[in-house]
């Protein structure tokens, strides 16, 4: 047996350690090569942590992987864990497909219908673009016509992959906070006249409006990732000032904080999606009722190195702060290998 990984960060150094600590047979592959199917045919198996602002990987990275899985190949993440990663709307067709309890989320694929749905529906409302993480590429719409304006653009000249002057408040917002440095906030100055590759690579986002309900009086919402049947979750608190949570960088770990309900929604939802890693992003209505805003496949491996515990599908906690869930990840593939 042998798994073959591309080294990407992100999931895959932890992976490479597990393999190594563990005595499993592993080798480096290298995703972008024109042969990598090649690469791989000797493995029982191919892991590729594949990200949303590598313009290389959002070409391409869904369909090799689908490909190597239709082949035989055992992938993570497969089919049913990242086809609609970083496709809000795609999420928005399969949450509702299953009866998920998903924030109320509209979609329209020409100007006057949206226009039409503007006239009569009330506000605020948040706008979304398909893709973007940490808060990326999600607005306000306050009123009516602010939401029209977003209308027009998102049906004329479109919204850039990369938004210079939000990230840069970002980076300033971050140096406050002491999560970064001021090395850092000058690299957002140089990006008004440098944009990142996939910035420069992919076409303004347009031809579709995505709006979602915007449900006050939220400070927080609740991260929980479900990996392997285990669940660990953290808490996320607004930005100052803000209604986003996702990629605030104020994360609360504190166990009697999350709420039961959340878990049990995601592990509920994941036996339907038969997903091998996800994290489900919870808010709470006015009826103090769990909503989800959006799934993800991937996310940032060192924020949840000091998660409390985890919870097993039948609901218990398990205590302590060391556990390996990149490691859960390999563990079901070879579970997977060893299925077949």
């Amino acid at each position: 047996m042998k798994i073959a990984i591309h080294k990407s960060g992100g999931f895959s150094e932890r992976w490479i350690e597990y393999c190594e600590k563990n005595h499993i047979d592993y080798k480096i592959v290298n995703a972008y090569d024109t042969d990598i199917v090649e690469q791989v045919k000797d493995c029982d198996a191919f892991m590729w942590h594949h990200s949303h602002i590598n313009y290389k990987d959002a070409l391409f990275a869904k369909q090799l992987l689908y490909s190597l899985e239709m082949a035989g190949k055992i992938v993570f993440p497969d089919w049913r864990t990242c086809w609609h990663f970083d496709d809000k709307v795609g999420q928005k067709y399969l949450l509702e497909a299953i009866g998920a309890p998903l924030v109320p989320s509209y979609v329209f694929y020409t100007k006057k219908e949206a226009l039409d749905w503007i006239n009569k529906t009330s506000f605020p409302k948040v706008f979304k673009l398909r893709g973007g993480a940490g808060a990326a590429n999600v607005k306000l719409a306050h009123t009516a016509k602010e939401a029209r304006k977003l209308v027009r653009k998102a049906f004329g000249k479109g919204f850039a992959q990369y938004d210079s002057w939000g990230n840069l408040k970002e980076r300033w917002r971050n140096y406050h906070l002491g999560n970064t440095d001021f090395k850092d906030v000058l690299k957002g100055v140089a990006r008004f006249g440098y944009k990142p590759d996939f910035a420069v690579m992919h076409a303004p986002e347009k031809g579709y409006a995505y709006f979602q309900d915007f449900i006050p009086n939220n400070t927080f919402d609740i991260r929980v990732c479900v990996v392997c049947n285990k669940a660990f979750a953290l808490k996320r608190l607004t930005r100052k000032g803000d209604f986003r949570a996702s990629g605030s960088g104020n994360i609360v770990y504190d166990k009697s904080q999350i709420d039961d309900r959340c878990v049990k929604i995601a592990f509920d939802i994941n036996k339907e999606l038969k997903s091998q890693s996800i994290a489900y992003d919870f808010v709470f209505d006015e009826y103090n009722q769990p909503l989800i805003v959006e799934i993800s496949y991937g996310y940032t491996v060192k924020a949840y190195d000091i998660c409390e515990g985890y919870w097993t599908e039948d609901m218990q906690w398990h205590e302590g702060t060391h556990f390996d869930f990149s490691g859960w990840m390999v563990e079901e593939v070879i579970k997977a290998i060893q299925n077949k």
